[in-house]
């Protein structure tokens, strides 16, 4: 079988929002697994999109041997005008033991002295906001002590 020549369109990104999300500390429930809880927050984005982000929400975490941390987060923003959204975050941390530390203690720590990264979903049933029902975007993060900065980019 033979492919034949292809197309690529080049993919693009687009800042969508940006969310601090306030954090509790991680839960250790055995076997690396440890979840952590979102006490709080607030985002801001384009086109005026703002809110906060709503208790309750859960990032559920795999520590791997190779000190690499899989996150699956799920929780929900509220925009100022009530609309509700629906997030759903995937992904990946990998620092070193040191940062981590160093991160968990408090301190300052560069975010490009390590990789936080996650694939975004959407979902809301506000009708202002259905076009976000239909994105991929992609996120960078910085994870200080008690607080989680996630940067958005739309897939175009």
């Amino acid at each position: 079988m033979q492919i034949g020549p292809c197309t690529m369109r080049k993919i693009e990104l687009r800042e969508l929002l940006a969310i601090e999300v306030a954090v509790r500390p991680p839960v250790h429930v055995g076997d690396g697994r440890r979840y952590v809880s979102f006490s709080g927050g607030r985002f801001s984005g384009r086109g005026g999109l703002a809110g906060r982000v709503l208790e309750g929400g859960v990032d559920w975490q795999r520590i791997r041997s190779d000190e690499v941390l899989d996150i699956d987060a799920h929780y929900v923003l509220e925009t100022d005008v009530g609309e509700p959204i629906e997030v759903r975050s995937t992904g990946l941390r990998r620092a070193a033991p040191k940062v981590v530390e160093r991160i968990m203690r408090g301190e300052p720590v560069d975010p490009d002295s390590y990789y936080f990264r996650t694939h975004v979903r959407f979902w809301t049933s506000a009708p202002a906001l259905d076009w976000l029902n239909d994105v991929l975007a992609v996120s960078t993060g910085q994870r200080d002590k008690d607080l989680v900065h996630i940067h958005i980019h739309e897939v175009l």
